[in-house]
């Protein structure tokens, strides 16, 4: 990890201050864990919830309350399965795409 993003996760984390630690935890693991071009995290709940410790269920309950909160967004869907990445409130990046008028 370099230093710039070792920056954004300390930032990162300090902005999370006012959650829980299993929603703290479930933030610092979508924005440490490897994502694709989209930012989103290709691993399932299940997956990730052993790589912390925490039970599927819990880790899912706790996601859903991330998600609620507004610091991850469902990225794509493949059949039943979401992915999620982190959003612009957790990023810190507000993207903005312009809208220009067709010719």
């Amino acid at each position: 990890m370099n230093d710039d993003n070792k920056l954004k996760t300390l930032h990162l984390l300090q902005r999370t201050v006012g959650l829980t630690a299993n929603q703290r935890l479930v933030v610092m693991l979508y924005a440490c864990h490897p994502a694709d071009r989209s930012g989103a995290v290709l691993e399932t709940a299940v997956e990730l919830a052993k790589l912390v410790g925490l039970s599927p269920t819990v880790f899912s309950r706790t996601r859903r309350q991330v998600i609620e909160a507004g610091w991850l967004e469902e990225s794509e869907r493949l059949a039943h399965i979401r992915y999620y990445r982190l959003s612009s409130k957790a990023t810190g990046e507000n993207v903005v795409v312009q809208f220009r008028r067709a010719t």
